[in-house]
């Protein structure tokens, strides 16, 4: 029998590449809804080659544009995910949320009573909305399984294991493109080294959140939140080539390496299909790559932006969306050339450190309304703080 699948953002790179794997045994899967934002022409395409009879289109412009087409099938086209309950009847199999940004909390929370399983891809909606993703997929029976390379093989490495039997998770970090980049020179980086990514082919935003190492700071934030766990059970390790995903220390004195290639695949091919028994993609253990792991601690003079996290309550907070709006902020005027590289950690503490935003430690959100609020609110109070 099919598994009725959903792609919340699927004209993005998680979606293109959950496409790939699902061209190859199109027979398993039928594909009920697709979403994107403005890149209707794409999402079109997608539509009418795996036969998908539900699109929803949030951005008004190009929902009104696809509706005034005369289009070559019958597709029912939505703008609102308030319709999810006129579009999943029953329960759906799986669901993979991508969709990028604060904009994604909502739809993540709302898809999550509509399917049996669900892969979240958004980073911003496990950071800032996590207890209340928690409660959905506790009050739903939904089952959760982390996207990101690092959480999915952290994910898998403590399978079967409890918290108390874990002393250390260790997410690594290829450090990006000014791992060896001398530090006096950072004043000198501009936009195009930023985005030069040596391992990864990434959207913008998340290219210069690696430069800064501030996808880690979120990655931490994440992992908290998933495992259940303290932070002082979470560190990072640089490790430039990218091989090792994850580290799991255990009390008994026991350690496991999660490796995988450099690539989503491994991931995205895992959370769609039950119990690892994947045949979709085999690799061979690169020898070489694992005798030149090159692991090393950080350079807190190069990425200070990792200190935020020695100030994180270990609970959920809506300080959280306070960091995510900040630094999305502070990261379109660096690619805006409106503020200089080293601005954004410059600028990122002295919103962190405002005594008015810290209060926000002690509050934690109890609806998604409350994280949107707040970061609708911080964007407009950030650009007054950065100029005052």
């Amino acid at each position: 029998m099919k598994k009725n699948i959903a792609i919340l953002g699927s004209t993005g790179s998680i979606g293109k590449t959950l496409f790939s794997i699902i061209k190859k045994n199109k027979k398993n899967f039928k594909i009920v809804l697709l979403s994107s934002n403005k890149n209707y022409k794409d999402l079109l395409k997608q539509a009418y080659f795996f036969n998908v009879k539900n699109l929803i289109i949030t951005d008004h412009n190009s929902f009104n544009a696809v509706k005034s087409k005369k289009l070559k099938k019958k597709i029912n086209i939505y703008n609102n995910f308030d319709d999810l309950n006129k579009i999943l009847i029953k329960k759906i199999d799986y669901a993979m949320c991508s969709i990028t940004g604060i904009a994604g909390l909502e739809p993540t929370c709302k898809i999550i009573k509509h399917t049996k399983k669900i892969a979240i891809a958004n980073k911003e909606a496990i950071v800032c909305g996590w207890n209340i993703i928690k409660k959905e997929l506790k009050k739903n029976k939904t089952k959760f399984i982390p996207v990101d390379s690092e959480h999915f093989s952290a994910w898998f490495g403590v399978k079967g294991f409890s918290n108390k039997e874990i002393d250390r998770i260790i997410l690594t970090a290829s450090g990006g493109p000014f791992l060896n980049y001398p530090v006096n020179k950072f004043k000198n980086i501009n936009k195009k080294m930023a985005l030069k990514h040596p391992n990864w082919k990434m959207g913008e935003k998340i290219s210069i959140d690696s430069a800064t190492m501030m996808n880690k700071v979120f990655e931490i934030i994440e992992a908290r939140n998933i495992f259940d766990i303290s932070y002082k059970k979470l560190s990072i390790l640089v490790h430039p080539n990218s091989y090792v995903h994850s580290i799991i220390n255990f009390k008994n004195g026991m350690t496991k390496l999660i490796i995988h290639d450099t690539n989503m695949l491994v991931p995205i091919q895992n959370t769609l299909l039950d119990d690892f028994k994947s045949t979709y993609i085999t690799s061979k253990l690169d020898i070489n790559r694992l005798n030149h792991l090159g692991l090393q601690k950080i350079n807190f003079k190069k990425f200070p932006l990792v200190k935020i996290l020695d100030n994180l309550p270990d609970i959920s907070s809506l300080y959280e969306t306070l960091i995510v709006s900040a630094n999305d902020k502070l990261v379109n005027l660096f690619l805006n050339n409106q503020i200089d590289f080293l601005d954004i950690q410059k600028y990122l503490f002295k919103i962190l450190n405002d005594k008015n935003f810290k209060k926000l430690k002690k509050i934690q959100p109890k609806t998604v309304n409350d994280i949107i609020n707040l970061d609708n609110y911080l964007h407009t109070k950030i650009t007054k703080l950065i100029y005052k």
